[in-house]
């Protein structure tokens, strides 16, 4: 490890087709940006061998985290020195991290039993649905699933939002809402869309329905759930609006949808009572 690659080795130029997304759909692989999602990534490879190919590091950050990169040599990784301009060829960021490596998209099967998916609707935005696949993580949702004209959830600014989150649960994707409603459906989950003008307000009345399996479907932030998609659910929840916002952006919305199916969920399977969170009648 001690040749400084540049921007126009053969290494480095063929990670770089991996920021279009035809390169991404033809490889299998994908570039993930940064330290932290790198120790998720280095992991994941520990046990499964393959999962990441390539690690691309600059002088500076391979002096600070030795101990990643003698895990990833360790793990089968090939590490190799960059030069600054090299790495920056390999990101779509105003200020490379200065480590990007080289993974291959972990293989998404539909889990058995789910309780809890998510589901995003023409979500275009990779930040947003970055941002709501780590949120999915985070409440221990089964997957999330993404469908239409969502973003392909390896572009590299949804990985970045995802922050490791895309090696935690499978991420799946499936084109024909129909079809991707069916096969929720198939396995036991009721459909609830968010939604502004949704006809039951999230809160204690909705507890009885959150506590089963559910999927809670989302849309975009500019045109929400299209309405010939919202007319396939079972429900339509809308987030109640205390103060004089307009509106939740999404993934805070997810947050908030996400995290009251945990907390029915949880409520059921230990049998207590739930207080009511919004407190009493003013």
């Amino acid at each position: 490890m001690t040749e400084l690659l540049t921007e126009r080795t053969p290494r480095v130029a063929a990670a770089r087709k991996l920021l279009r997304r035809a390169a991404r759909e033809d490889t299998g692989r994908f570039l993930l940006e940064g330290v932290r999602p790198a120790y998720d990534a280095v992991t994941r490879a520990e046990t499964d061998p393959g999962a990441v190919t390539d690690l691309f590091v600059t002088e500076h950050v391979a002096d600070r985290e030795r101990d990643l990169l003698i895990r990833a040599r360790e793990a089968g990784i090939r590490i190799a020195l960059v030069s600054e301009k090299a790495i920056a060829g390999l990101t779509d960021t105003v200020r490379p991290q200065g480590l990007v490596l080289v993974c291959r998209q972990p293989r998404a099967e539909f889990p058995p039993q789910p309780r809890l998916v998510a589901v995003l609707v023409d979500v275009a935005d990779p930040g947003n649905a970055g941002t709501v696949i780590r949120t999915a993580d985070a409440a221990g949702a089964d997957a999330v699933l993404l469908v239409g004209d969502s973003v392909d959830p390896y572009n590299p600014k949804c990985v970045r939002a995802s922050m490791g989150s895309l090696f935690h649960l499978p991420v799946l994707r499936e084109r024909f809402p129909d079809v991707g409603f069916s096969r929720l459906r198939e396995a036991g989950l009721a459909l609830v869309v968010a939604d502004g003008g949704g006809e039951t307000v999230l809160g204690p009345d909705t507890d009885d329905l959150l506590a089963r399996p559910t999927a809670w479907v989302f849309g975009s932030e500019a045109h929400g759930v299209p309405a010939e998609v919202a007319a396939q659910a079972d429900h339509r929840v809308r987030v109640p609006i205390r103060g004089h916002a307009e509106s939740l952006n999404l993934a805070t919305a997810a947050a908030v949808c996400l995290y009251a199916s945990v907390r029915a969920q949880e409520t059921e399977r230990s049998g207590t009572q739930v207080a009511n969170p919004v407190g009493p009648p003013r």
